[in-house]
């Protein structure tokens, strides 16, 4: 990319411990208008509500111009303009509780560098582990991409929704809504809430949906749709970008295995995100 070896990243760590406080959870469950969940101390804290914690400790001196993080600390320094996480696969051992100690191991497991259709891109796959004091609670890997910018946007082919669905709902994805969880998880990816910056700089149409977000709407409507029982395993991918300006559908189906199939689609019908989710 730059002259930089990237396999020299490969096996690069990181440690970090973090007290799972209410205060985000519960401001999480006002911001997604979830006014029935028990979050005091020693409660079950929802899953994948963990990336509510754990977050980047950057000043804003250490910002780049897009926002994230500038690039050389515990990820690589791709040049590659934009970058996105796109997708994760995660295992749940123990559920988290409200108000205890948990510590995260990071590590950098693969780097690989592809030619797609717009031209050169790099994969950096991280895996982390979550511990507590009762033992092992979360494996997770994280896809992160890395491309080069676009010209104009292009949209990706038509991708429609499956025709038998078990249920569908509409959510708000709003630009409030896209703005309340930047702050909740300090994230100052500009094309969260920067119009001029997304549509000028990074030649989107609108404001682009999170994929944590969308994430965290399908594992809710899951959890809605099985009430009581608890994941085993959890995976997501992003198909193409949800936009603040599209209405966006959750949908779910049931699948031979006992789990669910569940998606993200924008107001013409097409996914913009895929997950599975199996129970214990």
């Amino acid at each position: 990319m730059d002259g930089t070896d990237l396999n020299d990243w490969v096996g690069n760590r990181e440690e970090r411990s973090a007290v799972l406080y209410s205060t985000p959870a519960h401001l999480l469950a006002l911001t997604l208008d979830l006014d029935d969940l028990d979050l005091e101390d020693g409660s079950p804290l929802p899953e994948l509500w963990h990336w509510l914690y754990f977050l980047p400790m950057v000043p804003t001196s250490g910002l780049g111009i897009d926002g994230h993080p500038e690039r050389g600390g515990f990820l690589p320094p791709i040049s590659l303009e934009r970058r996105m996480w796109a997708g994760g696969r995660l295992t749940f051992h123990l559920g988290l509780e409200v108000g205890e100690e948990v510590h995260k191991s990071s590590q950098i497991v693969d780097i690989s560098q592809k030619e797609g259709k717009t031209g050169s891109m790099v994969l950096v796959t991280v895996r982390h582990t979550l511990t507590s004091q009762r033992g092992l609670a979360i494996e997770e890997e994280q896809d992160i991409v890395y491309l080069p910018m676009p010209e104009s946007y292009s949209a990706p082919r038509p991708d429609p929704l499956p025709e038998e669905l078990e249920w569908t709902q509409q959510r708000r994805a709003d630009a409030v809504l896209l703005f309340r969880f930047s702050a909740l998880t300090f994230n100052a990816h500009r094309i969260h809430y920067d119009l001029p910056y997304a549509t000028e700089a990074e030649h989107y149409p609108g404001l682009v949906v999170h994929g944590p977000l969308q994430a965290m709407l399908l594992m809710e409507s899951a959890r809605r749709h099985r009430s009581g029982a608890h994941p085993a395993t959890y995976m997501f991918r992003a198909s193409r970008p949800l936009f603040d300006f599209e209405s966006c559908t959750v949908a779910g189906q049931s699948t031979a295995d006992g789990g669910l199939d569940l998606f993200t689609a924008n107001g013409d019908g097409n996914v913009a995100m895929r997950a599975h989710v199996t129970w214990r």
